[in-house]
């Protein structure tokens, strides 16, 4: 029979192995430790069922309904100019005038005749440009507001895959620590079995790993609301799974201009203020043409009446020509035009403040997200250069003191905490970086922000 290991003996080799392989996962970057353990699931798999961040915006932008709505509407409203701009279509008239109720005969009276008529009604002058000119405005804005509506979708999709990317490595890192922490759990019944621990070790390290059990589930329950969202911006089911690579396309973080001139940048590129823009404008053309009403329309219209019979001095009946001209009499002025004045004018302020106002919130929305991508990328910044890296030699060298007995439990396992509160939040802080880039460079519209 084999002779038993010393006690003594026993616990320093299992700390020896502890320490080593700790020591040897610290080498790794805080940016492939957790995409390395996430490989080994995805390298089963596949790469081809991966969602990159590139082909979820592709697959929004080809199958979002919101977008496809906006789109319809645009071509619809593209149709109408056209229509308003053109002449009301003229009116073919056959009337039979005159005929004597006793015997209902063509020849009998010389004013009886079937009479055909043509006639065309002709707005004043400049209505029906200005008609036209309104809903091509309004097209126009159409157009521009499912331009918006692209840049929305795709800082959507953005913010919901770089929240699923945070998630994933969070739960990576909380499954790492909870196997770490039952090598604790290992490491402290040991040294408590052969007299060189306390039993407030053992429980402080289980109790630390069930905290850790207990962190997993929100974690995972705020992965399942955000793959909803993501699945809802791709038109999918939205229990639909979604995997991410392991690894973020660009952890970049970019400097950005000052936010005046991203204001400025936004104020030419932006298509929402330019749908305020086309807006103004249809209202300031309906305003005209509320003006111009009360000026009359016009209608021309020509007639031919065939008759028959003679005439006893002339012979046969000659047929009867005309021509008619009408206009409309704006009389009630008081109570219609002025009155449609007056709303269009009410409208038409009302479109100048609605760009204010469109404005205003642009503004709002380049400070608020230019001011968290800062704070982000700031704390993105100390996280992977200072933090964590001073974390993790903080763990190895409590490691080694806890081995020799010149560090307690407790300092070794809130050395640990702090490790993985660090990673995790690195990880927080790059996905609200780049989310708040995402919706920058859609409150700006401009692409190359992101880029």
């Amino acid at each position: 029979m084999p002779q038993m290991l010393p006690n003594s003996l026993y616990l320093a080799i299992t700390l020896l192995s502890f320490v080593t392989g700790y020591a040897l996962a610290s080498e790794t970057s805080v940016t492939t430790s957790s995409a390395d353990d996430r490989s080994q699931h995805q390298a089963t798999m596949g790469d081809a069922d991966l969602l990159t961040l590139q082909s979820a915006v592709q697959i929004a932008l080809t199958n979002n309904q919101g977008l496809a709505e906006l789109q319809s509407q645009s071509d619809a409203l593209g149709a109408v100019p056209s229509q308003v701009g053109a002449l009301p279509d003229p009116i073919l008239g056959l009337n039979a005038l005159n005929f004597p109720t006793d015997t209902f005969d063509r020849d009998q009276e010389p004013m009886t005749q079937i009479q055909f008529t043509l006639s065309q009604a002709f707005p004043f002058p400049g209505k029906l440009g200005l008609k036209r000119d309104a809903a091509q405005y309004e097209a126009d804005a159409a157009t521009k507001r499912v331009l918006d509506m692209q840049l929305q979708v795709v800082a959507n999709v953005r913010t919901a895959w770089w929240e699923l990317m945070y998630l994933d490595n969070a739960l990576t890192i909380v499954e790492q620590n909870q196997a770490t922490m039952r090598d604790f759990v290992e490491i402290a019944q040991t040294k408590y079995k052969v007299g060189d621990g306390l039993q407030q070790d053992v429980l402080l390290a289980q109790l630390e790993l069930s905290r850790l059990l207990n962190r997993e589930l929100p974690l995972r329950g705020m992965r399942g609301s955000s793959e909803a969202i993501l699945n809802a911006l791709l038109d999918r089911p939205a229990n639909d799974p979604i995997r991410l690579p392991q690894e973020p396309p660009n952890i970049k973080l970019p400097q950005l201009p000052v936010e005046a001139q991203l204001l400025q940048t936004a104020l030419a590129s932006r298509p929402l203020l330019d749908v305020q823009r086309e807006l103004t404008e249809a209202a300031r053309m309906r305003l005209d043409l509320a003006k111009k009403d009360y000026y009359p329309d016009f209608k021309l219209a020509a007639g031919y009446g065939i008759r028959d019979g003679e005439d006893p001095v002339r012979g046969s009946r000659a047929d009867f020509a005309s021509v008619m001209l009408s206009v409309n009499l704006p009389i009630y002025f008081k109570a219609k035009q002025s009155k449609a004045v007056e709303q269009r004018s009410s409208e038409y302020f009302q479109r100048k403040q609605a760009f204010n106002d469109t404005l205003r919130s642009v503004q709002a929305a380049i400070s608020l997200n230019l001011a968290q991508y800062q704070a982000s990328s700031d704390q993105v910044s100390i996280y992977g250069t200072a933090i964590i890296p001073q974390a993790q030699q903080t763990v190895s060298a409590m490691l080694s003191g806890y081995q020799v007995n010149k560090v307690d439990f407790l300092n070794v396992l809130n050395a640990e905490i702090t490790l993985y509160n660090a990673q995790i939040s690195y990880w927080e802080a790059m996905s609200s970086a780049k989310q708040s880039l995402a919706k920058l460079a859609a409150a700006v519209g401009s692409e190359q922000l992101y880029e």
